[in-house]
């Protein structure tokens, strides 16, 4: 302490004996380091520890290996004897191997960097969570209490991301270099339509870039929307449900995401399509207001001119889908995640799709379709268990929705599968498992609501 105290302040100091408390009592309960590494995926996405050790590990590095760490110990230690298993397994398991095996094919074409093994290994250990979380979650309380901490943390990011939008410019970007301690950026945080300050500024909260806001907030908005309609919402209190939504909702429109608004979008239809059919009329009133009201005006412009390919985001979209269709019609089989073999060709685009089959080939992203398509095909043959069980039905269709929208932004987007956003990763396969678990879980019985 005296040390930490001399060399780095009071200020780390107390940051650096809160985090090993916190990471201490992890290591008692799996589920609290689950409950740790979602909430540093939506509050504090790109915090790292204000200290080198050969790299610089992120918060959700540590919460990772903790998370990792407890379940390997409870089969070391005989408290878990059994994996428990579902059709997606096999296919995820392939498609880890294949990143293995792209990842190594493409070492010769970039600097092998710690950073990008460091990054390599994240993906992988966010694929692993789905395996820990399906055998983890055993029961519908398991199951409710983890969907509940996603939707408080989601919902207390879209109120950072409202609080700090209509503060002062000025104090909100001091507040946000604050955060420069723990490796944020500091200093022209603020961004705005077209990194234009002369246009309207976007929400970004902790998240550093507004589409990444938008993503998270599409897939809670999915992950909530069946809750305003549960007889037993997971929140407990209607109003607060309803609360958390429109927070959600308001936030998503301060991004200036068109593609976290259609994602949100396409979730909400699917619910409805799926189980609430007499609420596809509300759909269009819903945004037949958002499209009338004074306040969303830039934001419909903004959209429109997005349609009509006029703004310089699209345009630069297009321009990356093109490129992207020359490199993998040149190497179908991928090209690993170190770089392009060639000078006139470059590694990334804003989509998940052409990027996995850009690093994976056509192979890799068959494969992670695969394990989309077991995922809701398994989903779709247990729909009537679930269904039978208003307490389960909620959490699987909000679970689903949330993937979904996942989804729906990788196609214009590339979060989700990019080696540099790691939280939005983790936040995806995360979703992926939640959705396993509650289709496992349905039909299996299970204590009544006052056990």
């Amino acid at each position: 302490m005296g040390g930490l105290l001399a060399f780095a302040g009071p200020l780390i100091t107390v940051g650096v004996l809160g985090a090993l408390a916190v990471g201490l009592f992890a290591l008692t309960n799996l589920e609290i380091g689950l409950w740790g590494t979602i909430a540093i995926s939506a509050l504090l996405p790109f915090a790292a520890l204000p200290i080198k050790i050969v790299v610089t590990p992120t918060f959700l590095d540590l919460a990772l290996a903790g998370v990792l760490g407890v379940y390997l110990l409870q089969w070391m230690s005989g408290q878990r004897r059994r994996l428990t298993l579902t059709p997606a397994h096999a296919p995820l398991a392939l498609l880890m191997l294949l990143a293995v095996l792209s990842f190594v094919a493409g070492i010769p074409n970039g600097p092998l960097t710690t950073s990008l093994m460091r990054h390599f290994a994240e993906l992988l250990l966010n694929m692993a969570l789905v395996f820990i979380l399906v055998d983890y979650i055993d029961s519908q309380t398991k199951l409710n209490r983890l969907v509940g901490v996603v939707i408080v943390c989601g919902v207390a990011a879209a109120a950072v991301g409202i609080g700090l939008y209509f503060l002062p410019e000025e104090l909100s970007e001091r507040a946000l270099s604050a955060l420069r301690i723990f490796n944020y950026p500091s200093g022209g945080v603020l961004r705005y339509i077209e990194d234009n300050p002369e246009n309207a500024q976007r929400a970004i909260a902790t998240s550093v870039d507004p589409n990444v806001l938008g993503g998270l907030l599409a897939i809670i908005g999915g992950l909530l929307a069946p809750q305003l309609l549960a007889p037993h919402p997971t929140l407990k209190a209607r109003w607060l449900t309803y609360l958390g939504f429109g927070v959600v909702l308001v936030c998503i429109v301060l991004t200036f995401s068109r593609g976290a608004m259609t994602a949100l979008g396409v979730a909400l239809v699917v619910i409805a399509l799926a189980r609430y059919r007499r609420t596809l009329v509300f759909l269009p009133v819903i945004a037949l207001v958002l499209l009338l009201l004074p306040a969303t005006q830039d934001y419909v412009a903004h959209f429109i001119e997005g349609l009509q390919g006029q703004d310089l985001a699209t345009q630069m979209r297009l321009g990356e889908y093109k490129d992207a269709a020359i490199l993998i019609s040149r190497y179908p089989l991928g090209v690993g995640f170190s770089g392009a073999p060639e000078i006139d060709i470059y590694l990334g685009v804003s989509s998940a799709y052409l990027i996995i089959a850009e690093e994976m080939g056509l192979t890799g992203l068959a494969a992670f379709l695969l394990v989309v398509g077991v995922i809701f095909g398994w989903s779709a043959a247990r729909r009537k268990q679930v269904y039978a069980d208003e307490w389960l039905t909620p959490l699987w269709l909000g679970a689903h929705a949330g993937l979904v929208a996942a989804l729906a932004i990788g196609v214009v987007d590339h979060y989700f599968f990019n080696l540099d956003f790691q939280h939005a990763s983790a936040l995806f396969w995360i979703f992926a498992g939640l959705c396993l678990a509650a289709t496992r879980l349905a039909g299996e019985p299970r204590p009544s609501p006052l056990a």
